[in-house]
């Protein structure tokens, strides 16, 4: 691929929707609706579950749903998937981390890390039911 000679584009300006893949919604439904209160607003069974997040969207699939090309012709969406943890990192002021640490260590969720970068912004880190690493991290952080 080469860059050079291309007309020009503005690049994109937000992320909109963002995607994690795991074997069993039921249990990401229940991590991500029911312990971090996240909105469930569309649902396949056995295929995804979607949650609000402000005006973005976290996508949850399972791939080997995902892996298949797409049988209707109006939503001609190519295959997609991947196996192994993948990352998510949520912004939240330092004491809504706070809280969500104590109602995650209530529900039993272990924490995997917690500490200040060295600019300051403070990072929590679990993981979902698929071992996906959930981050919840200051805002500011890449500031």
């Amino acid at each position: 691929m080469t860059t050079t000679n291309l007309p020009p584009a503005a690049a994109p300006g937000a992320i909109l929707e963002t995607a994690l893949y795991v074997d069993d919604l039921d249990a990401a439904t229940t991590f991500y609706e029911g312990l971090l209160g996240l909105e469930a607003f569309q649902t396949v069974p056995g295929r995804h579950v979607f949650f609000r997040i402000g005006a973005a969207v976290l996508l949850v699939f399972n791939p080997d749903a995902t892996g298949t090309p797409s049988q209707n012709p109006r939503l001609p969406v190519p295959p997609h998937g991947a196996r192994g943890p993948g990352h998510l990192c949520f912004a939240m002021p330092r004491q809504q981390i706070d809280a969500m640490r104590a109602r995650l260590i209530a529900a039993g969720i272990a924490v995997e890390t917690e500490f200040d970068w060295p600019n300051g912004a403070h990072s929590l880190y679990v993981r979902d039911p698929a071992d996906n690493s959930v981050e919840f991290a200051e805002p500011w952080l890449w500031e």
